[in-house]
């Protein structure tokens, strides 16, 4: 009625928040290759703790996935060629960097020559072993870093085989990858006959995925591999995989 009193605004109560759908990610096939005890087959199941530190953040992140257990070449040249793949755990090198893009870090590792023990090799730099033959894994970002140098490289599709390779006399040093917190040096060096003889490198290793992969995709999985790194639970893989290691 005009010129009437104004009766009270009725309540307005909100109705139920509308949580936004999570996202629907697609799968991602992850290639990796039989390195014990970073990655490898047990019963036909992928583990290792590089494999089981992937697994962590992919699951949750809440990726589904499928990991294929290769050798290293055709896992390395799957990731840079085929959409949705990611292959572990790859040295990010200057070189490498704009054909993926980059999960992690996984870990770390060192670049090491080795050689005969007795031999008088006297290198200070990396640069005083321009002249000798070295020994390399075929695909592997080590052979690649000393070719792209004018190096002598010799590779092999199975790197072990440069053990005896090197005892034979038949290449001057091999270069390896070590962690320092691991006894994979001991084993590389078959109880003193090898022996280390230059650090020339230090890199870290990633999960590298095909540059097609989202950015969306590649943004969750690093912020729940930073999750997974604050809350203790890749170090805690590691710790495991060490008390193994120790018990052999």
């Amino acid at each position: 009625m005009a010129g009437g009193t104004v009766g009270p605004t009725a309540e307005v109560r909100p109705g139920p928040v509308q949580q936004a759908p999570a996202p629907t990610w697609p799968t991602l096939v992850i290639t990796g290759e039989n390195t014990p005890p970073s990655s490898m087959l047990v019963n036909g199941k992928a583990t290792g703790y590089q494999t089981e530190k992937v697994i962590a953040v992919l699951q949750r992140a809440g990726v589904p996935y499928r990991i294929d257990i290769l050798p290293w070449k055709r896992a390395y040249v799957m990731a840079q060629r085929d959409p949705l793949t990611c292959v572990y755990s790859t040295s990010r090198t200057p070189d490498r960097e704009k054909f993926f893009k980059w999960v992690g870090p996984i870990n770390s590792t060192e670049w090491l020559l080795l050689g005969r023990a007795g031999a008088n090799y006297q290198l200070k730099t990396l640069e005083d072993a321009r002249h000798l033959r070295i020994g390399a894994y075929n695909g592997d970002a080590r052979g690649e870093y000393l070719r792209s140098r004018g190096f002598n490289v010799d590779s092999l599709q199975n790197d072990l085989a440069n053990q005896q390779k090197l005892l034979l006399n038949r290449i001057d040093l091999w270069a390896v990858a070590t962690r320092t917190d691991s006894n994979m040096l001991e084993r590389l060096t078959m109880g003193g006959k090898l022996v280390p003889v230059l650090v020339f490198n230090k890199v870290q290793l990633y999960l590298a995925c095909n540059a097609t992969t989202p950015d969306a995709l590649v943004d969750r999985l690093n912020a729940t591999f930073e999750t997974l790194r604050r809350d203790g639970t890749l170090s805690r893989i590691d710790r495991r995989y060490e008390e193994l290691e120790a018990q052999k």
